[in-house]
Parts: C-alpha cells; sequence; structure tokens
C-alpha cells in the first residue's frame, strides 16, 4: 500500500470532495470496503481496465496529521496480458493512475516520486 501527501496546504477532502463517486469514474464500481491502518478504503474487485486485478483507494485519517491518500493498485503480469491481448490496455491504465493521484494530490508523476525519496531519506538510520 503506497501514501500519497498533499501539497502543503492542500487537503484530500477540498481536492476531491466526493472520493467515492471519483473512484468509480476513473476505475469501476467499487465493490467492497476494506479496513487500513483504522481506516475504511474503498476496493474495486473487477476494475474496468483489464490491467488491473484489483484497487484498494481511500483516505487514512492520522489525528493530529492531514489524511493521506493510500492505494494500492493490483497488476496482472505481462504474460497473463500478452495472452488475452490485453497489452494495449497498459498505457489507460498507467494513464488513469497518474490523471487520478494528480487530480487527488496535485502532484505529478515526478513530484510524487521526489517527495517519496525524501521519505525514505529521512527514515534512514544515521549510523553506518
Amino acid at each position: 500500500m503506497e501514501e500519497y501527501k498533499m501539497r502543503r496546504g492542500e487537503y484530500l477532502e477540498e481536492r476531491i470532495p466526493d472520493l467515492e463517486s471519483t473512484v468509480e469514474e476513473y476505475f469501476g464500481e467499487i465493490s467492497d470496503t476494506e479496513e487500513y491502518n483504522g481506516s475504511d478504503l474503498f476496493v474495486i474487485e473487477e476494475p474496468e481496465n483489464p490491467v488491473f486485478e484489483r484497487i484498494v483507494v481511500g483516505a487514512v485519517t492520522y489525528g493530529s496529521k492531514k489524511d493521506t491518500l493510500a492505494v494500492n493498485f493490483e497488476e496482472r503480469e505481462l504474460e497473463d496480458l500478452m495472452e488475452t491481448g490485453d497489452v494495449d490496455a497498459a498505457g489507460d491504465a498507467n494513464a488513469a493512475k497518474n490523471e487520478f493521484l494528480l487530480e487527488a494530490t496535485g502532484r505529478d508523476a515526478k513530484a510524487r516520486r521526489d517527495s517519496m525519496k525524501r521519505d525514505v531519506e529521512d527514515d534512514a538510520p544515521d549510523d553506518f
């Protein structure tokens, strides 16, 4: 599960007031919910794009911190996509992920990568 922060001064509920309908617009019908770190996330068991096997997405609330967006995209193996002729859908799947994450976080793919790198660097031990 990946967690994404919003841009400074922005909040998920302001960027996407109706997260449930936005998730359904991008990925398909929500079939269930799943608990993660004390928050209920939306589960799409049968995403519209055949590249995805399952998607879990939603807001995670941490008492004193801003909400984060938690996302887990489970994707089919390339061999499976080739066997079923769904390889062409990979570009659409990648675009849907990036467009959704940009809308939710206000950060493009490069900014999200840079932010995650900083988080990893901040967590690294100081002693060698």
